[in-house]
């Protein structure tokens, strides 16, 4: 009995299904994140390079960077089952979770500020048009 064909992907296919250029995965390919295989030029995507581009792109999303995705990859690649590796992987994890809450915090912030500045501009524009009012009468 023959094994199943593992499923492939073009650069065109990625590009298509996240909705990103082929350029953007040419670069993550040169960055060392994707790992295609090739058929004279033609580059071939295998179902790891494409859960890689989710997540990269995911990682992107949260405020990732590449190095910082690159380096999870690597742990990950090294030896998924070594306490070592885990324990650095959730060093980093925990690093994240603190840059992204201390975000959220600014992000509160902010938008209290501009809240604040909005109610100051609408007191003031009504002021002022109260005051135009009482002048035309």
């Amino acid at each position: 009995m023959a094994e199943p064909k593992a499923q492939t992907f073009s650069i065109s296919d990625l590009s298509k299904e996240f909705d990103i250029t082929t350029r953007s995965i040419r670069f993550y390919e040169d960055q060392g994140l994707l790992a295609p295989t090739r058929k004279g030029q033609t580059r071939i995507y295998n179902q790891r390079d494409k859960v890689r581009l989710k997540l990269i792109l995911r990682g992107k999303r949260l405020g990732f960077s590449l190095a910082e995705t690159g380096r999870i990859f690597e742990l990950y690649d090294l030896d998924n089952t070594s306490a070592s590796q885990l324990k650095l992987m959730m060093d980093i994890i925990e690093q994240k979770k603190s840059d992204l809450y201390q975000q959220l915090d600014d992000i509160k912030v902010v938008l209290m500020e501009l809240t604040n500045l909005e109610e100051s501009c609408l007191t003031t524009l009504s002021a002022i048009d109260n005051k135009n009012l009482t002048n035309n009468l």
